[in-house]
């Protein structure tokens, strides 16, 4: 009289032994619904504000840390990181930005159709404010082939 292997593990089963067996079915499942969550949303988190920069040839910098951005639009408007701030706003959140964290990178992004007078008051915030690491953005320029 033999038994089958489904037999024994019924028998097991009603005895109260240990079950070795994994169903990893829904664990794949929910793996794969992750992986298309974070596809479908990476790209949504680094839109930022939208601004024309200018474009400039320099070397790109190579950070560890995290830098905290300023951007000017085409409007005029500031914002700190992707929040809108008013100017009369701008340096006290500085401030205790800098308190927290002295040595932070300030990049300041500003649309090329703003003012540069604009841009520099700006600076001057970040200056006032205690950040003595301030730098601008450009984008790099695409080069033009001889053809061209």
């Amino acid at each position: 009289m033999a038994l089958s292997s489904e037999g024994m593990r019924l028998r097991r089963r009603l005895r109260g032994g240990p079950m070795t067996e994994i169903n990893v079915a829904p664990f794949v499942d929910v793996m794969l619904v992750l992986v298309v969550i974070f596809m479908i949303a990476a790209p949504l988190l680094t839109v930022g504000v939208p601004v024309d920069l200018p474009k400039a040839a320099v070397n790109p910098l190579n950070e560890d840390k995290e830098p905290l951005i300023i951007t000017l639009d085409a409007e005029g408007r500031i914002y700190l990181q992707e929040s809108e701030v008013e100017a009369n706003v701008l340096i006290p959140r500085l401030v205790a930005v800098s308190e927290a964290n002295p040595d932070l990178r300030v990049f300041v992004r500003g649309d090329r159709a703003i003012n540069y007078g604009r841009v520099m008051e700006v600076m001057g915030m970040v200056s006032e404010a205690g950040f003595a690491k301030v730098a601008l953005i450009a984008e790099v320029p695409i080069p033009k082939s001889r053809d061209q």
